[in-house]
């Protein structure tokens, strides 16, 4: 699996822009704060993971989801978490439908060289029936 516990840590690029957005643009970070964060990050991730995983097996699951998540946080008692989170989870999945639909709309008009072909052995096939 992992070779070293450090495998295991964020990213220090996302882990420095989520303490950046979080605090005053006038506070100062230091590296060894932002080590810990990544630290503390990680553990947190791997601990709600376990949480989820132990949700999934007692459904007889074998696949994690967002609702063993959400189930996770509640057995790792940070109930306080579930409503923001679930409202994330309802911008995302509105964002996700949303690049859907603007995709199958843009195959629906599709104004390329291969689409404009397609349209004209669609008309023959039309026109032959």
């Amino acid at each position: 699996m992992v070779e070293r516990i450090e495998d295991l840590n964020l990213p220090n690029t996302s882990v420095t822009r989520l303490i950046k957005e979080a605090i005053p643009a006038d506070v100062k970070v230091s590296s060894e704060c932002r080590v810990a964060l990544a630290r503390a990050t990680s553990v947190f991730v791997l601990y709600l993971t376990s949480a989820a995983t132990t949700v999934s097996h007692q459904s007889n699951h074998k696949s994690l989801t967002a609702d063993h998540v959400l189930k996770g946080l509640e057995e790792i008692e940070f109930e306080s978490f579930i409503q923001p989170l679930k409202g994330e989870l309802e911008n995302f999945r509105k964002m996700i439908k949303s690049k859907k639909d603007k995709k199958a709309a843009k195959t629906d008009t599709d104004t390329t060289v291969e689409g404009a072909v397609v349209d004209l052995e669609n008309l023959e096939n039309m026109q032959e029936s």
